[in-house]
């Protein structure tokens, strides 16, 4: 389904200004090179392209970009300061993957690599892989859920860069995995160096992940987790020395990771564990514990099935 065109009536003042732009990106009369250069630059159409097609998503995931552009149009409705910023980050794209890879381009831009040149890579990555287009989704979803700060989905799109860097890493993943290694860690190093978050392109994520706040959060290279994770800022997934091979942790669904804790080795964290803030974990975690202490052991039982979900860290009052 794709989301209705916003109009604006300089019609004329549009196509003096745009002679040089892709004819195929339908944008509103509106311009913005000088402020947002990146976002006036003409990209395909989604709405031309064979794989723009949301017959796959759930209901839910498919209206995130009608609310995207609700709250987008309220906010520059009560904030007039930011209307131009809305609307160059949102109101002029067709749909998620365009916007998404406007803002990543955006924020990861520097002299010698160019937002035009990251606006091209990101959206088709976006637009032709449909596990990438369900994760974004699913993902957002899971911070505007989960995370007690994300107040829109629009302001998680815009400012959130545990959300931006784990786009990136998805778009740097399947690089990776088209033997593009280059490509993938240079955009690895660029996340490093905006948003101070370090996460191996070869590393495998699931779905409905939270990044919350994500500053200082590592991933190693043959780290593995699953669906529906909570990794708070700090936490480290790594190894613990220099061999090679299969060395990061394993980390089963509905995890719940607090902050600033380290997980190290080649290690399994079974299913719905909660790993306390500033824990050393050395070893394999059973399913549904909970853990905590330098180094880290079992301190209890947990009922609830992913206190990833419920998010509810403080373990000190029942044990």
């Amino acid at each position: 389904m794709r989301p209705q065109h916003v109009e604006d009536g300089d019609h004329e003042h549009h196509s003096n200004d745009n002679k040089n732009i892709n004819s195929s990106f339908s944008t509103t009369a509106y311009h913005l090179e000088r402020v947002f250069p990146v976002y006036a630059m003409g990209i395909p159409n989604p709405s031309h392209s064979s794989a723009f097609h949301n017959n796959h998503l759930d209901i839910s995931l498919q209206t995130i970009w009608d609310h995207i552009r609700e709250e987008a149009r309220f906010e520059a409705e009560r904030e007039p300061i930011l209307s131009s910023f809305m609307y160059a980050s949102i109101l002029s794209h067709d749909c998620l993957e365009q916007a998404l890879a406007s803002v990543l381009a955006n924020r990861l831009q520097n002299p010698t690599l160019l937002a035009t040149q990251l606006m091209d890579i990101f959206f088709n990555l976006l637009m032709h892989d449909e596990s990438i287009r369900r994760s974004i989704r699913l993902d957002l979803k899971a911070f505007k859920d989960r995370g007690p700060s994300c107040v829109s989905y629009c302001s998680t799109l815009l400012n959130r860069k545990g959300y931006h860097s784990l786009q990136v890493y998805r778009v740097a993943h399947a690089l990776w995995g088209e033997g593009r290694k280059v490509l993938a860690l240079t955009l690895q190093s660029r996340v490093s160096e905006v948003f101070g978050i370090d996460i191996h392109p070869a590393a495998k994520i699931g779905d409905e992940i939270l990044l919350d706040h994500g500053t200082r959060v590592v991933i190693g290279e043959t780290a593995i987790v699953g669906n529906r994770v909570s990794l708070m800022q700090g936490v480290t997934l790594g190894e613990t020395g220099k061999e090679g091979g299969d060395r990061h942790p394993k980390v089963a669904e509905g995890v719940l990771v607090g902050a600033s804790a380290i997980i190290l080795g080649n290690i399994r964290i079974g299913e719905g564990v909660k790993i306390v803030a500033g824990s050393l974990v050395l070893k394999d975690v059973p399913p549904h514990s909970i853990v905590a202490g330098v180094p880290a052991h079992v301190i209890g039982r947990l009922n609830e099935h992913d206190p990833s979900l419920t998010m509810k860290h403080d373990a000190t009052k029942e044990f």
